[in-house]
């Protein structure tokens, strides 16, 4: 491992968010459909782009109007450099982006309009473990400083564990891709905020829940100390509390093109909206006007909205349907 990349892109003042996770160049395909187990089909297109759910995630808290920073790996190799760029464009503190003897992380992406079908090569990202945050003071500042930390699982989980000992702040984990979280980690989260996919793999069970009832009881069987936020992609999410009843909340209706970054972006507005003084369940209905606006366009950085190019709610969106 290299050494980190200096003051580029750091702000003058602490992170309000800190993100810890990947960093990936993105090759997406656009094909017609998943082909078969032993099959080749060709591609109607091909898209090389700046990715991962942790550089999704900090730039869609950058265009919110965040102060972010960025703790992570990239290779020494052009894929690096582009990512590392893109970051400092976008406003971001990369003072605890490494460069690494691995390869940068690499997702190929099957885009299926609207969803898509994605395969990731951790490559520089498996650097990001418990020590990799612990042993770098920028790294150790910029979580201990910040008032939120969003954290993925597309880096080793020792690096959430040096996350929850470290950060004075809101500590939120998007437990994705979906893998066992092991509970000595997963509880000293202040906020979840799974899929029902994820949810069902946090939980140990064979299929993802349902109804609504089943994934709120499947929250409840977690047994976490801490909020859940479950997202149900159109059928919006569920803000399931520590202390009180669950509350649905409705997905923004849009004519989706693309859901590659809606997740993430998600996540950011969360975390947006509880710095802005909302609750968790006011925090829910923002995210789900910044995720439904990320759908409606094309790609995954690309399509992260600015604050203002958010609409305002819309009396549907702030009651569940009935």
């Amino acid at each position: 491992m290299s050494a980190d990349h200096g003051s580029g892109g750091a702000p003058a003042h602490a992170p309000e968010i800190t993100v810890v996770g990947s960093l990936n160049m993105d090759v997406r395909l656009t094909v017609d459909r998943i082909p078969r187990s032993g099959e080749t089909i060709s591609a109607t297109g091909l898209k090389r782009s700046p990715g991962g759910k942790g550089a999704n995630q900090a730039v869609a808290a950058a265009r919110l109007g965040r102060r972010v920073a960025m703790v992570g790996a990239v290779g020494d190799d052009d894929a690096g450099r582009e990512i590392t760029a893109r970051l400092v464009a976008e406003g971001l503190d990369v003072t605890s982006v490494a460069s690494s003897e691995q390869p940068t992380g690499t997702a190929v992406i099957l885009w299926e309009q609207p969803e898509s079908t994605i395969v990731i090569e951790a490559g520089a990202n498996g650097d990001v473990d418990e020590s990799f945050v612990d042993s770098r003071d920028s790294a150790v500042r910029a979580v201990t400083d910040a008032q939120v930390v969003l954290c993925q699982c597309e880096t080793p989980l020792g690096s959430l564990a040096a996350v929850t000992r470290l950060a004075t702040g809101t500590t939120i984990l998007n437990p994705a891709p979906a893998v066992p979280v092991p509970a000595e980690i997963r509880d000293r989260f202040d906020v979840l905020v799974p899929n029902r996919f994820e949810l069902a793999t946090l939980a140990g069970a064979g299929e993802a829940p349902a109804s609504l009832a089943d994934v709120v009881a499947m929250v409840r069987g977690l047994a976490f100390p801490g909020d859940v936020v479950v997202t149900l992609g159109a059928d919006g999410s569920v803000v399931v509390p520590r202390d009180g009843l669950p509350t649905p909340v409705p997905a923004v209706r849009v004519d989706a093109i693309d859901t590659t970054a809606a997740g993430d972006s998600f996540c950011a507005a969360l975390a947006d909206g509880l710095l802005r003084g909302e609750d968790l369940v006011g925090a829910a209905r923002w995210a789900a006007r910044v995720a439904a606006v990320t759908t409606t366009r094309d790609g995954a950085i690309e399509s992260l909205p600015l604050a203002h190019e958010v609409p305002a709610p819309r009396p549907e969106d702030s009651a569940p349907e009935q």
